[in-house]
């Protein structure tokens, strides 16, 4: 419960992070994977070294400095990690070095992001090891990766384009209720499935297509909760019920408001610049039989 609450507590802080330092054109993004191949030799060294984790945090990136609050803690949590789940990061190593023939796909969803957004800034992207907590999220410096959460770097374009929105969205944030949450996740799929093809909640959103009254009807009733147990980010939740559902709800309140607008490049800038939840969520209609 202890991660749950402070990936919470990072998950709902998406601030305007200062973007003004990070290149407008998507040809200057960096995309940083000089971490990969640290860990391994971290990793090969457990036998011959008490802990050479700690070089791992003393060497390495941006990326991984902003990494160690709140996720790899020090070098004693994550040799005590990979050393308890040695099989999964290996089950990752061979993929791991694969990554950097991808970034150029994920330059192409940068261009496109730029084409629906041109105010966009583009940080440079970390790819790290952590301790099997995240699979992504943004610092001030830029966009992290989770390596070993990843076991498909063709998916890793849809991974990095939703962490891309994210980092572009500039939300008012009066309470951090699962409205808000769930409509921040989800526009983050939404604009995400717009410029790489796919998103990255693809058994959740099957599951909810096909229990929508339900789920819509349940979700009015708490909206206005500050607990996303059961919808967001782990935690207890209803038998049966998959992960992160509160993604699918926000990207289906997108999606609305998206259709709904007559000048779409407007819907774009209005799903990043959300000031009231609820007006937008009236203006989209999405609940609105549910909301009578």
């Amino acid at each position: 419960m202890k991660y749950l609450a402070l990936f919470v507590f990072l998950v709902a802080l998406y601030p305007v992070w200062g973007q003004s330092q990070f290149p407008s054109d998507p040809a200057e993004a960096q995309f940083i994977t000089s971490d990969i191949p640290l860990f391994w030799e971290c990793f090969d060294a457990m036998e011959s070294e008490r802990n050479p984790f700690r070089r791992y945090l003393s060497d390495g990136s941006q990326g991984v400095q902003d990494f160690i609050k709140y996720r790899i803690e020090n070098s004693r949590n994550l040799l005590k990690t990979v050393q308890g789940n040695s099989a999964r990061y290996l089950a990752v190593r061979e993929q791991s070095f694969e990554i950097a023939e991808y970034t150029e796909d994920m330059r192409k969803t940068y261009e496109a992001f730029k084409n629906l957004f041109p105010e966009a800034v583009f940080p440079p992207t970390y790819f790290v090891f952590g301790a099997l907590n995240s699979g992504g999220t943004s610092s001030a410096n830029g966009l992290i990766i989770g390596v070993e959460m990843q076991s498909d770097p063709e998916r890793l374009v849809y991974i990095v384009a939703h962490e891309l929105i994210h980092f572009n969205q500039y939300y008012q944030q009066a309470s951090n209720t699962l409205l808000m949450q769930s409509i921040k996740e989800g526009a983050a799929d939404f604009m995400g499935e717009m410029i790489s093809g796919d998103h990255i909640n693809g058994e959740t959103f099957a599951y909810g297509d096909a229990h929508r009254e339900e789920l819509c009807a349940l979700f009015v009733a708490q909206m206005h909760d500050s607990e996303y147990q059961g919808w967001l980010y782990g935690g207890k939740k209803p038998e049966g019920w998959p992960n992160d559902l509160g993604y699918w709800m926000g990207y289906q309140i997108c999606q609305s408001y998206y259709d709904q607008s007559e000048d779409k490049k407007q819907a774009i800038y209005d799903i990043l610049h959300i000031q009231d939840f609820d007006a937008f969520l009236a203006k989209s209609g999405y609940l609105n039989e549910w909301l009578k």
